[in-house]
């Protein structure tokens, strides 16, 4: 038989099977696009197992990192580098795929290409700052005590908030593949209710009464303060047709539903600012209920979703308010929730640890505070969001896909505590014992007292989020106090604070650091003003003491003159502790002239500015120290 009789068959075969690739991955395109992923990713399989493809295996990636399955877009993003290093939005997504996956040197090395090629990308600057320095994200980690809870009845479930004793969430079934959600195979979302039955189990999901429910996604919600009032996200589709753009998109809507007089929901309304080409959902309420907040990737926005506002003006919601670039970045904001006075929102942008983190900002006088990560173990590499706190603002829920679907997770938290660990010494720097050291809490108005120890040592324990006076006292020393304060602290920590205490010496003039007046001139500078104001605080915390303020003056000019301007200066200096709230019949003033210069800059002595000025000082003494019977008012 000649050699093209074997030839033909093959050829022929190889046609057929080239048809089939070709078909597969039309199909495949077609379900990615759809954003049916899982049926996109067997598909792509199909065809990678007969020939290599470029596109293709990155578009299999890009769908298992899509719905989360980061160990299958690891293998494929790790063979499409080693083929041929990455670049652009594809090493961006390595990158993210290698941050989810602890491999956060690797992650940086990626982000690190991006930037090199487009350094104005805002999103990669800030995906490459959260893998540096990335144990920071596990300090204090016991902060928290976080635990999944189980509802049985729904295969995920996530943004669970209180309604009737229990939760109100947005949970999932399993559904067979004709009718589950092409994403993921599960059913589609609806909104449910579920009560506690012990303090670990659940009772079975039951789905909410009324006509909030649909063929499509209805979740996550957010109830009024009333309870009677539930905004919820929905899939954009009409009687049983799920409507799309030209992009073959399906948006996701807001609602709003009321609840009628047997507890059912109904009265359902679009929200104004829907769009049949943008999504709007994930609905919050302000305390007051006067505040909508919402994700949405509508024009206008930073990138990807941000979050958005409007406020109830008296007959509807005002026109939607972007937060700005302090709240939202060019990656995407999404779940907001209102906690007190505090918004919480996860994000895929700022210094996180990997996929969608929870970070909390309060809004003061219309500015944003820089929100903050509340780390490990409220935040993992995985997906984290919708961060919901009961009454107490100690306890609550969240959602995440740590465990490898959604779930809610219960979390506890434990305040910081905080240890105050301080010496006592005197003005030479010798440990000072038996200093009476009293802590007096700002906002209670309790007080803690110790005895420093034989090498001045003296520890409180202090609250979280609050504002101490710290006082020391001894009899042959002048008390001193300090401000302490516990807020803005997250992480348990030891605060040093020594208290240094200027012995008690009747007639002995004490120097008064910075207190320098202009040539020729009695004024208060600002320098000495800061100085004067310390003072203050030293005169009233020895109430039983009385002083003398004396002032000094250069050679410069008459004798006569510079103890008159001296004179002046003493007593610009007491006017001005009187007006701080000094007892005006315990502080006298004294001018001394050129009487007792610090240095040989006598009359006719030539010296630099600087030495001069070292002469136009003020200093104190303490002249009388009351008995504790004329202290108190009593004989």
């Amino acid at each position: 038989m000649m050699k093209t009789d074997r030839i033909w068959p093959l050829l022929a075969a190889l046609a057929v099977l080239s048809g089939c690739t070709s078909t597969r991955t039309q199909l495949a395109d077609q379900a990615y696009d759809l954003m049916q992923y899982q049926r996109a990713e067997r598909l792509y399989e199909k065809v990678l197992a007969h020939q290599e493809d470029r596109t293709v295996r990155a578009r299999l990636a890009d769908a298992y990192r899509r719905h989360n399955a980061w160990e299958q877009a690891l293998e494929h993003y790790r063979i499409l580098h080693t083929a041929h290093p990455l670049s652009g939005d594809t090493a961006l997504h390595f990158g993210e795929v290698l941050r989810v996956s602890g491999e956060q040197d690797e992650a940086a090395d990626m982000f690190l290409r991006v930037l090199e090629q487009t350094p104005e990308n805002g999103y990669a600057m800030d995906l490459f700052g959260s893998t540096q320095g990335y144990g920071s994200f596990y300090v204090d980690s016991a902060r928290f005590f976080v635990n999944r809870i189980t509802i049985p009845g729904v295969s995920t479930a996530i943004a669970g908030i209180p309604y009737r004793n229990g939760l109100l969430f947005a949970g999932e079934k399993d559904a067979d593949k004709r009718n589950g959600n092409p994403w993921n195979g599960h059913s589609f979302l609806d909104l449910y209710h579920t009560t506690s039955k012990t303090e670990v189990t659940w009772l079975p999901a039951v789905p909410i009464p009324g006509t909030v429910n649909g063929i499509y996604h209805e979740g996550p919600a957010a109830l009024s303060p009333d309870g009677r009032t539930l905004y919820f996200t929905r899939s954009n589709y009409a009687q049983r047709k799920l409507l799309k753009d030209e992009r073959n998109t399906s948006q996701l809507m807001l609602f709003r539903a009321r609840m009628d007089s047997t507890g059912a929901w109904g009265d359902l309304h679009a929200f104004a600012y829907n769009g049949d080409h943008w999504s709007t959902g994930h609905p919050a309420l302000s305390s007051d209920g006067r505040t909508l907040y919402f994700a949405s990737d509508r024009p206008g926005g930073l990138g990807g979703s941000d979050i958005w506002r409007c406020r109830d003006n008296g007959t509807g919601w005002s026109e939607p308010e972007n937060l700005g670039p302090t709240v939202n970045t060019p990656g995407n904001e999404v779940f907001p929730t209102v906690n007190g006075n505090t918004l919480h929102f996860a994000s895929t942008g700022h210094l996180n640890m990997g996929g969608l983190d929870i970070f909390e900002t309060q809004e003061n006088d219309g500015q944003w505070s820089e929100p903050i990560n509340l780390k490990a173990p409220i935040n993992t590499p995985q997906d984290d969001f919708f961060f919901m706190m009961d009454s107490t603002g100690k306890a609550g829920f969240l959602s995440s896909d740590r465990d490898g679907s959604d779930q809610i997770y219960a979390f506890t938290l434990y305040e910081p505590m905080f240890d105050l660990v301080g010496f006592t010494l005197d003005d030479e720097g010798n440990f000072l014992p038996d200093v009476a050291v009293t802590l007096t809490h700002l906002g209670t108005g309790e007080d803690d007292s110790t005895l420093s120890g034989p090498g001045g040592l003296f520890s409180f324990k202090l609250k979280p989020n609050s504002d101490y006076t710290l006082r020391g006292s001894r009899e042959d020393m002048l008390s001193v106090s300090r401000m302490v304060s516990t807020k803005g602290l997250t992480s348990r920590d030891t605060i040093n604070t020594p208290l240094h205490m200027t012995r008690l010496r009747l007639g002995e003039a004490i120097a008064i650091n910075n207190i320098y007046y202009d040539y020729d001139s009695w004024d208060i500078r600002l320098d000495a003003a800061m100085e004067l104001d310390k003072i203050a605080s030293l005169f009233m915390e020895n109430p039983r003491m009385s002083f003398e303020l004396g002032s000094h003056t250069d050679s410069r000019g008459g004798d006569l003159y510079n103890l008159v301007l001296s004179d002046a200066r003493a007593n610009a200096a007491v006017n001005y502790l009187i007006q701080r709230g000094v007892d005006p019949d315990r502080i006298t003033a004294k001018g001394h002239g050129e009487e007792r210069l610090v240095n040989g800059c006598g009359n006719g002595v030539h010296c630099s500015e600087e030495e001069h000025q070292a002469n136009r000082r003020t200093e104190f003494t303490v002249t009388n120290v009351a008995s504790m019977a004329d202290s108190n008012g009593r004989p």
